[in-house]
Protein backbone atom coordinates (compact mmCIF):
# COMPACT_ATOMS: atom_id res chain seq x y z
CA UNK A 1 0.00 0.00 0.00
CA UNK A 2 2.89 2.54 0.54
CA UNK A 3 3.84 2.51 -2.89
CA UNK A 4 0.21 2.65 -4.33
CA UNK A 5 -0.25 5.54 -1.90
CA UNK A 6 3.38 7.10 -3.56
CA UNK A 7 1.44 6.84 -7.16
CA UNK A 8 -1.43 7.95 -6.06
CA UNK A 9 -0.42 10.52 -4.39
CA UNK A 10 2.31 11.84 -7.51
CA UNK A 11 0.82 15.38 -9.46
CA UNK A 12 1.30 15.72 -12.43
CA UNK A 13 0.06 12.45 -14.00
CA UNK A 14 -3.06 11.72 -15.51
CA UNK A 15 -5.18 8.72 -13.86
CA UNK A 16 -5.16 6.99 -17.55
CA UNK A 17 -0.92 6.94 -17.67
CA UNK A 18 -0.81 5.75 -13.68
CA UNK A 19 -3.32 2.88 -14.85
CA UNK A 20 -1.36 1.93 -17.54
CA UNK A 21 2.15 2.52 -15.90
CA UNK A 22 0.73 0.14 -13.14
CA UNK A 23 -0.36 -2.49 -15.64
CA UNK A 24 3.14 -2.07 -17.55
CA UNK A 25 5.24 -3.16 -14.77
CA UNK A 26 2.54 -4.79 -12.49
CA UNK A 27 2.96 -3.04 -9.44
CA UNK A 28 3.32 0.40 -8.28
CA UNK A 29 6.39 -0.64 -6.56
CA UNK A 30 8.15 -2.22 -9.41
CA UNK A 31 7.69 1.33 -10.68
CA UNK A 32 9.32 3.05 -7.80
CA UNK A 33 12.27 0.86 -7.89
CA UNK A 34 12.51 0.56 -11.76
CA UNK A 35 15.87 2.52 -13.29
CA UNK A 36 15.80 6.16 -14.43
CA UNK A 37 16.20 4.88 -18.48
CA UNK A 38 13.61 2.25 -18.38
CA UNK A 39 11.17 5.15 -17.79
CA UNK A 40 12.44 6.82 -20.61
CA UNK A 41 11.58 4.03 -23.31
CA UNK A 42 8.01 4.74 -22.41
CA UNK A 43 6.97 6.68 -25.58
CA UNK A 44 3.31 7.28 -24.19
CA UNK A 45 5.01 9.34 -21.28
CA UNK A 46 6.57 13.06 -21.47
CA UNK A 47 9.95 14.16 -20.56
CA UNK A 48 8.57 16.65 -17.76
CA UNK A 49 6.41 13.42 -16.64
CA UNK A 50 9.26 11.15 -16.16
CA UNK A 51 11.30 13.56 -14.70
CA UNK A 52 8.49 14.16 -12.28
CA UNK A 53 8.64 10.21 -11.13
CA UNK A 54 12.39 10.59 -11.09
CA UNK A 55 12.17 13.73 -8.69
CA UNK A 56 9.12 12.21 -6.41
CA UNK A 57 11.33 8.82 -5.76
CA UNK A 58 13.90 11.16 -4.38
CA UNK A 59 11.85 13.29 -2.25
CA UNK A 60 8.97 11.16 -0.92
CA UNK A 61 9.22 10.07 2.19
CA UNK A 62 7.66 6.24 1.85
CA UNK A 63 7.38 5.07 5.36
CA UNK A 64 6.50 8.40 6.71
CA UNK A 65 3.73 9.05 4.47
CA UNK A 66 2.26 5.21 4.93
CA UNK A 67 2.27 5.63 8.43
CA UNK A 68 1.00 9.07 8.38
CA UNK A 69 -2.51 7.30 6.32
CA UNK A 70 -2.47 4.80 8.95
CA UNK A 71 -2.76 7.11 11.80
CA UNK A 72 -5.62 8.83 10.39
CA UNK A 73 -7.41 5.14 9.91
CA UNK A 74 -7.48 5.83 5.73
CA UNK A 75 -6.29 3.44 2.91
CA UNK A 76 -5.66 3.64 -0.68
CA UNK A 77 -7.07 0.97 -2.76
CA UNK A 78 -5.58 0.90 -6.57
CA UNK A 79 -7.29 -0.02 -9.68
CA UNK A 80 -5.47 -3.53 -9.67
CA UNK A 81 -7.00 -4.87 -6.39
CA UNK A 82 -10.11 -6.77 -5.59
CA UNK A 83 -11.45 -4.28 -3.50
CA UNK A 84 -11.48 -1.88 -6.24
CA UNK A 85 -15.59 -0.84 -7.14
CA UNK A 86 -16.55 -2.99 -10.39
CA UNK A 87 -18.81 -0.01 -11.23
CA UNK A 88 -15.99 2.55 -11.35
CA UNK A 89 -13.88 0.75 -14.17
CA UNK A 90 -17.12 0.96 -16.43
CA UNK A 91 -16.63 4.88 -16.14
CA UNK A 92 -14.54 7.41 -18.08
CA UNK A 93 -12.01 8.00 -16.84
CA UNK A 94 -11.56 5.97 -13.35
CA UNK A 95 -9.09 7.10 -10.68
CA UNK A 96 -6.38 5.40 -10.29
CA UNK A 97 -6.73 5.05 -6.53
CA UNK A 98 -9.57 5.80 -3.81
CA UNK A 99 -9.00 6.66 -0.82
CA UNK A 100 -10.89 5.64 2.21
CA UNK A 101 -11.90 6.00 5.71
CA UNK A 102 -14.67 3.75 7.17
CA UNK A 103 -15.61 1.44 4.41
CA UNK A 104 -16.39 0.96 0.80
CA UNK A 105 -20.42 0.35 -0.58
CA UNK A 106 -21.27 -2.77 -0.80
CA UNK A 107 -21.77 -4.21 -4.48
CA UNK A 108 -24.31 -6.26 -3.15
CA UNK A 109 -26.75 -3.46 -1.86
CA UNK A 110 -28.65 -1.20 -4.21
CA UNK A 111 -26.89 2.50 -4.01
CA UNK A 112 -29.14 5.51 -4.57
CA UNK A 113 -26.95 9.05 -5.02
CA UNK A 114 -28.84 11.86 -3.42
CA UNK A 115 -27.57 15.48 -4.73
CA UNK A 116 -29.63 19.14 -4.84
CA UNK A 117 -29.29 22.58 -3.27
CA UNK A 118 -26.93 23.73 -1.27
CA UNK A 119 -29.11 26.21 0.32
CA UNK A 120 -32.49 24.00 -0.03
CA UNK A 121 -35.78 24.71 0.87
CA UNK A 122 -37.83 23.65 4.10
CA UNK A 123 -39.73 21.53 1.31
CA UNK A 124 -36.66 20.12 0.10
CA UNK A 125 -35.22 19.50 3.26
CA UNK A 126 -38.23 17.27 4.38
CA UNK A 127 -38.62 15.39 1.06
CA UNK A 128 -34.70 14.82 1.15
CA UNK A 129 -34.88 13.77 4.65
CA UNK A 130 -37.57 11.70 4.27
CA UNK A 131 -36.58 9.60 1.18
CA UNK A 132 -33.49 8.59 2.78
CA UNK A 133 -34.82 7.62 5.88
CA UNK A 134 -37.42 5.29 4.42
CA UNK A 135 -34.73 3.78 1.44
CA UNK A 136 -32.47 3.10 4.77
CA UNK A 137 -34.52 1.46 6.71
CA UNK A 138 -35.23 -0.76 3.31
CA UNK A 139 -31.87 -1.80 3.43
CA UNK A 140 -31.05 0.64 0.28
CA UNK A 141 -27.96 2.66 0.86
CA UNK A 142 -26.98 6.58 -0.08
CA UNK A 143 -24.10 8.55 -1.12
CA UNK A 144 -23.79 12.16 -1.58
CA UNK A 145 -20.99 14.98 -1.49
CA UNK A 146 -21.75 15.47 2.21
CA UNK A 147 -22.00 19.49 1.26
CA UNK A 148 -23.88 21.75 2.95
CA UNK A 149 -27.73 21.22 2.41
CA UNK A 150 -29.34 18.17 0.69
CA UNK A 151 -26.56 16.06 0.44
CA UNK A 152 -25.79 16.53 4.48
CA UNK A 153 -29.42 16.31 4.76
CA UNK A 154 -29.87 12.92 2.96
CA UNK A 155 -26.91 11.54 4.58
CA UNK A 156 -28.38 12.02 7.94
CA UNK A 157 -31.68 10.66 6.65
CA UNK A 158 -30.43 7.92 5.83
CA UNK A 159 -28.13 7.30 9.16
CA UNK A 160 -31.44 8.18 11.24
CA UNK A 161 -33.21 5.35 9.35
CA UNK A 162 -30.71 3.00 10.49
CA UNK A 163 -28.59 2.53 7.36
CA UNK A 164 -25.36 3.60 5.63
CA UNK A 165 -24.23 5.75 3.93
CA UNK A 166 -21.65 7.39 2.20
CA UNK A 167 -19.84 10.62 0.62
CA UNK A 168 -17.28 11.80 -1.83
CA UNK A 169 -15.03 14.30 -1.38
CA UNK A 170 -13.41 17.29 -3.47
CA UNK A 171 -10.59 17.19 -1.11
CA UNK A 172 -8.64 14.50 0.73
CA UNK A 173 -10.75 12.04 3.11
CA UNK A 174 -8.83 13.39 5.99
CA UNK A 175 -9.85 16.91 5.49
CA UNK A 176 -13.76 17.63 6.40
CA UNK A 177 -15.18 20.32 3.83
CA UNK A 178 -17.51 22.12 5.14
CA UNK A 179 -16.04 22.05 8.01
CA UNK A 180 -19.52 22.48 10.03
CA UNK A 181 -20.38 18.75 8.59
CA UNK A 182 -17.65 17.46 11.15
CA UNK A 183 -20.04 15.47 13.03
CA UNK A 184 -21.05 13.77 10.06
CA UNK A 185 -18.17 13.13 8.56
CA UNK A 186 -17.49 11.23 11.79
CA UNK A 187 -20.65 9.31 11.78
CA UNK A 188 -20.09 8.32 8.22
CA UNK A 189 -16.45 6.73 9.26
CA UNK A 190 -18.91 4.48 11.70
CA UNK A 191 -21.67 3.46 9.45
CA UNK A 192 -20.61 4.04 5.84
CA UNK A 193 -17.39 5.63 4.69
CA UNK A 194 -15.34 8.72 3.32
CA UNK A 195 -14.23 8.11 -0.33
CA UNK A 196 -11.75 10.56 -2.47
CA UNK A 197 -9.84 10.16 -5.55
CA UNK A 198 -7.57 13.20 -4.11
CA UNK A 199 -4.35 12.50 -2.02
CA UNK A 200 -4.26 13.09 1.63
CA UNK A 201 -3.83 16.86 2.97
CA UNK A 202 -5.39 17.76 -0.45
CA UNK A 203 -7.61 21.17 0.03
CA UNK A 204 -11.28 21.28 -1.39
CA UNK A 205 -10.34 23.42 -4.65
CA UNK A 206 -13.17 24.45 -7.14
CA UNK A 207 -12.30 22.45 -9.74
CA UNK A 208 -12.02 18.58 -8.08
CA UNK A 209 -15.96 19.16 -7.27
CA UNK A 210 -17.00 18.09 -11.17
CA UNK A 211 -14.36 15.53 -11.29
CA UNK A 212 -15.92 14.37 -7.94
CA UNK A 213 -19.33 14.25 -9.22
CA UNK A 214 -18.30 11.39 -11.54
CA UNK A 215 -17.91 9.16 -8.74
CA UNK A 216 -20.91 9.77 -7.05
CA UNK A 217 -22.89 8.90 -10.06
CA UNK A 218 -20.34 6.07 -11.01
CA UNK A 219 -20.67 4.24 -8.04
CA UNK A 220 -24.72 5.07 -7.62
CA UNK A 221 -27.01 2.72 -9.07
CA UNK A 222 -29.76 5.51 -9.38
CA UNK A 223 -29.93 9.14 -8.85
CA UNK A 224 -32.11 11.45 -7.02
CA UNK A 225 -32.16 15.12 -7.57
CA UNK A 226 -34.32 16.89 -4.77
CA UNK A 227 -33.67 20.52 -5.75
CA UNK A 228 -31.64 22.01 -7.80
CA UNK A 229 -31.60 25.67 -10.06
CA UNK A 230 -30.67 25.47 -14.03
CA UNK A 231 -27.26 25.79 -13.33
CA UNK A 232 -25.42 23.76 -10.41
CA UNK A 233 -23.58 21.10 -9.68
CA UNK A 234 -26.35 18.63 -9.25
CA UNK A 235 -27.32 18.44 -12.37
CA UNK A 236 -23.39 18.12 -14.06
CA UNK A 237 -23.73 14.79 -11.62
CA UNK A 238 -26.76 14.03 -13.80
CA UNK A 239 -25.63 14.48 -17.12
CA UNK A 240 -22.51 12.36 -15.95
CA UNK A 241 -25.18 9.68 -14.74
CA UNK A 242 -27.03 10.11 -18.15
CA UNK A 243 -23.90 9.09 -19.62
CA UNK A 244 -23.03 6.07 -17.66
CA UNK A 245 -26.63 5.06 -18.38
CA UNK A 246 -28.31 5.47 -15.23
CA UNK A 247 -31.62 5.83 -13.96
CA UNK A 248 -32.56 9.45 -12.53
CA UNK A 249 -35.45 10.73 -10.95
CA UNK A 250 -36.49 14.48 -9.66
CA UNK A 251 -38.46 16.20 -7.63
CA UNK A 252 -40.68 18.05 -9.11
CA UNK A 253 -41.55 21.67 -7.45
CA UNK A 254 -43.65 25.26 -8.79
CA UNK A 255 -42.07 26.36 -11.36
CA UNK A 256 -41.95 29.72 -9.97
CA UNK A 257 -39.79 28.41 -7.61
CA UNK A 258 -35.70 28.90 -8.40
CA UNK A 259 -34.86 25.62 -6.25
CA UNK A 260 -37.14 23.84 -9.14
CA UNK A 261 -36.29 24.70 -12.51
CA UNK A 262 -33.02 22.40 -12.67
CA UNK A 263 -35.49 19.75 -11.50
CA UNK A 264 -38.49 20.23 -13.25
CA UNK A 265 -36.02 20.68 -16.44
CA UNK A 266 -34.68 17.19 -15.93
CA UNK A 267 -37.91 16.27 -15.73
CA UNK A 268 -38.76 17.72 -19.36
CA UNK A 269 -35.79 16.31 -20.84
CA UNK A 270 -36.90 12.17 -19.82
CA UNK A 271 -35.95 12.16 -16.24
CA UNK A 272 -38.04 10.46 -13.87
CA UNK A 273 -40.89 12.15 -11.56
CA UNK A 274 -40.03 11.28 -7.78
CA UNK A 275 -43.60 11.47 -6.45
CA UNK A 276 -42.89 9.39 -2.74
CA UNK A 277 -41.16 6.82 -1.44
CA UNK A 278 -43.30 3.96 -1.71
CA UNK A 279 -43.70 4.55 -5.46
CA UNK A 280 -39.74 4.74 -5.65
CA UNK A 281 -39.50 1.65 -3.93
CA UNK A 282 -41.58 -0.16 -5.95
CA UNK A 283 -39.85 0.86 -9.27
CA UNK A 284 -36.77 -0.55 -7.73
CA UNK A 285 -37.94 -3.95 -6.82
CA UNK A 286 -39.90 -3.59 -10.58
CA UNK A 287 -36.88 -3.21 -12.32
CA UNK A 288 -33.55 -4.10 -10.21
CA UNK A 289 -35.93 -7.40 -8.59
CA UNK A 290 -33.87 -5.94 -5.09
CA UNK A 291 -35.43 -7.26 -1.69
CA UNK A 292 -36.86 -4.72 0.25
CA UNK A 293 -38.43 -5.20 4.14
CA UNK A 294 -42.35 -4.52 4.57
CA UNK A 295 -42.67 -0.33 5.39
CA UNK A 296 -45.36 -0.98 7.04
CA UNK A 297 -42.95 -1.39 10.03
CA UNK A 298 -42.61 2.64 10.03
CA UNK A 299 -45.39 3.69 10.50
CA UNK A 300 -45.94 6.60 12.55
CA UNK A 301 -47.69 5.82 16.13
CA UNK A 302 -49.40 9.24 16.85
CA UNK A 303 -52.72 9.76 17.94
CA UNK A 304 -56.02 9.95 15.89
CA UNK A 305 -56.63 13.92 15.70
CA UNK A 306 -52.52 14.08 15.73
CA UNK A 307 -52.24 11.79 12.68
CA UNK A 308 -55.27 13.88 10.84
CA UNK A 309 -53.31 16.98 11.30
CA UNK A 310 -50.15 15.56 10.84
CA UNK A 311 -51.56 14.37 7.22
CA UNK A 312 -52.78 18.11 6.18
CA UNK A 313 -49.32 19.68 7.13
CA UNK A 314 -46.95 19.47 3.71
CA UNK A 315 -43.26 19.82 3.68
CA UNK A 316 -44.35 23.17 2.07
CA UNK A 317 -44.60 25.56 4.89
CA UNK A 318 -48.63 25.85 5.29
CA UNK A 319 -50.16 28.52 8.02
CA UNK A 320 -52.53 27.78 10.83
CA UNK A 321 -55.33 29.58 8.96
CA UNK A 322 -55.23 26.67 5.85
CA UNK A 323 -55.12 24.05 8.90
CA UNK A 324 -57.79 24.78 10.78
CA UNK A 325 -59.85 24.99 7.79
CA UNK A 326 -58.59 21.95 6.53
CA UNK A 327 -58.87 20.17 9.82
CA UNK A 328 -62.16 21.75 11.07
CA UNK A 329 -60.81 21.86 15.38
CA UNK A 330 -61.26 24.54 17.23
CA UNK A 331 -58.00 27.26 17.20
CA UNK A 332 -56.77 26.14 20.50
CA UNK A 333 -57.51 22.37 20.25
CA UNK A 334 -55.03 22.54 16.60
CA UNK A 335 -52.44 24.29 18.74
CA UNK A 336 -52.25 22.42 21.42
CA UNK A 337 -51.80 19.60 18.66
CA UNK A 338 -49.04 21.40 16.73
CA UNK A 339 -47.28 21.85 19.67
CA UNK A 340 -47.25 18.15 20.68
CA UNK A 341 -45.95 17.44 17.10
CA UNK A 342 -43.56 19.94 17.27
CA UNK A 343 -42.17 18.44 20.94
CA UNK A 344 -42.39 14.93 19.18
CA UNK A 345 -40.12 16.09 16.25
CA UNK A 346 -43.01 15.06 13.47
CA UNK A 347 -43.22 19.30 12.25
CA UNK A 348 -41.06 22.69 12.93
CA UNK A 349 -42.59 25.91 12.78
CA UNK A 350 -41.10 27.87 9.91
CA UNK A 351 -42.00 31.59 11.01
CA UNK A 352 -45.06 32.44 13.05
CA UNK A 353 -47.90 30.66 12.58
CA UNK A 354 -46.57 28.98 9.55
CA UNK A 355 -45.57 25.05 9.72
CA UNK A 356 -43.83 22.36 7.84
CA UNK A 357 -43.45 18.74 8.08
CA UNK A 358 -39.75 17.15 9.52
CA UNK A 359 -40.84 13.65 8.61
Amino acid sequence: MKYVLWLASLSGISHRKKRRLQEIYGSAKVLYNIEERELFLQTFLRKQEVEAICKSRKTWALEEEYECLKRKNARVISWGEEKYPEALKMIENPPYALFVKGELPDSERFLVAMVGARQCSSYGAGMAREIARELATNKIEIISGMARGIDAIAARGALQGGGKSYAVLGSGVDVCYPNDNKGLYKDLQVNGGIISEQPMKMEPFRHHFPARNRIISGLADMILVIEAREKSGSLITADMALEQGKEIYALPGPITNTLSKGCNRLIQQGAGVLLGVDELLQNIVSDYKYKLKNFKENEIKLESKEKLVYSCVDFYPTNLGSLVQKVGLPISEMLNILVTLELKGYIEEISKNYYARCR
